[in-house]
């Protein structure tokens, strides 16, 4: 591999429902997909936000809000800083974990910011998702992800999303003794994919200098200056 992509980085958001230092399954999987960033040369970092003390609610600084401490601004400048968000999730009957709903909460508060080519914050930046469990429901997961992170401004690749589901019922999770989860070669297979392609991705849009900016510009749009209008601006 020619590809120099040492000048990324990439922050996962392990959504677990457990506190470090107890086993989560879903960093298992996380694993497989940092360490090939970080063969790569990729600035790699991986946090849990239940050890945080987020605030519920959809402004960037709940405590401008009634709320007496909230840690995501901390946790937001590292996504803001970082190329790629890989957002990872248990699954729950069947759905994303409750951390994971209110972190996608709290990256829609943000969302509204403009960058310095006046438009939306997230726009340039590429995402995934990683998800775990041993019951239904990881599509389903990963199109409610998915689909939010591309809403919000992200640029989604090809085949953005792995997941190990277990047997249905109370069977052995992802790390556990026999559960074969490591070991599946279908779900090592789409991490791999889904990895390099985010850093496909997240490459060719830093190279290029992001998102062209005609036509998106929420700022210029406020402005009164419409694409394919007659304003000279957009001719």
């Amino acid at each position: 591999m020619t590809t120099d992509f040492s000048n990324l980085s990439a922050l996962f958001l392990n959504c677990t429902l457990k506190k470090t230092p107890e086993l989560s399954h879903t960093q298992g999987l996380i694993d497989i997909s940092r360490q090939i960033m970080e063969k790569q040369g990729v600035k790699v970092e991986t946090l849990r936000p239940i050890d945080y003390s987020v605030a519920f609610g959809i402004y960037p600084d709940m405590t401008q809000h009634g709320w007496s401490e909230d840690a995501w601004p901390e946790i937001n400048n590292k996504v803001q800083a970082a190329d790629i968000l890989v957002l990872t999730t248990p699954i729950w009957l069947g759905e994303k974990s409750s951390v994971c709903t209110q972190i996608v909460e709290r990256l829609y508060a943000f969302s509204s910011v403009l960058n310095n080519k006046g438009q939306y914050a997230y726009y340039g930046k590429v995402a995934g998702t990683l998800i775990t469990g041993n019951e239904d429901g990881a599509k389903h997961c990963a199109m409610n992800i998915l689909y939010s992170l591309q809403h919000l401004g992200y640029t989604i690749p090809p085949q953005a999303d792995a997941a190990w589901v277990g047997e249905a019922g109370p069977g052995p999770s992802y790390l556990d003794e026999g559960s074969g989860g490591p070991e599946n070669d279908f779900t090592n297979r789409n991490t791999t994919f889904m990895t390099w392609n985010l850093l496909h991705l997240a490459h060719m849009l830093k190279k290029s200098g992001g998102i062209p900016a005609y036509g998106n510009q929420r700022s210029e749009w406020d402005a009164g200056c419409h694409p394919d209008s007659p304003n000279p601006e957009y001719r």
